[in-house]
């Protein structure tokens, strides 16, 4: 079986709990660092699809939090500069599976596909650590 690339912040227990659920699947990860990946617009685009551009964006980032970036007013071009350079704006994880990508732990081309479906009880995508900004989680 082709491994599922499965973009995360080291250390993000979200993201922990998110490759508990799929290993507990039998899906093979390879797991990279989003942080100190090279990204590009392009190939950043590529995993969002049709979605909102605030939903391509990390509402626990402390930028994002704070207001210094308001996600709801920003064009294509301007949300993927600020994602390029800074990534923990991007909303994780990011994952590919053969040609297939997406953007977050939800429902989406990747998770379909590989047959992986959340219950309303299994409160995976949000950040379980809401009061803490990124920097701050262990």
């Amino acid at each position: 079986m082709t491994e599922l690339v499965f973009y995360e912040k080291p250390g993000c227990i979200g993201n922990k709990q998110q490759k508990a659920i799929l290993r507990k699947l039998g899906i093979s990860l390879e797991v990279r660092d989003i942080l100190s990946e090279t990204w590009t617009s392009d190939n950043l685009r590529s995993f969002f699809g049709d979605k909102a551009i605030s939903a391509w964006f990390n509402e626990s980032a402390p930028q994002v939090k704070s207001g210094e970036i308001d996600i709801d007013h920003l064009n294509e071009a301007e949300a993927l500069r600020l994602m390029v350079e800074q990534p923990i704006l991007i909303k994780r994880p990011l994952m590919i599976y053969q040609s297939l990508k997406q953007s977050g732990f939800t429902v989406g081309p990747v998770l379909d596909y590989l047959g992986v479906y959340l219950n309303e009880s299994q409160k995976v995508e949000s950040c379980p650590m809401q009061d803490e900004p990124c920097e701050t989680v262990p």
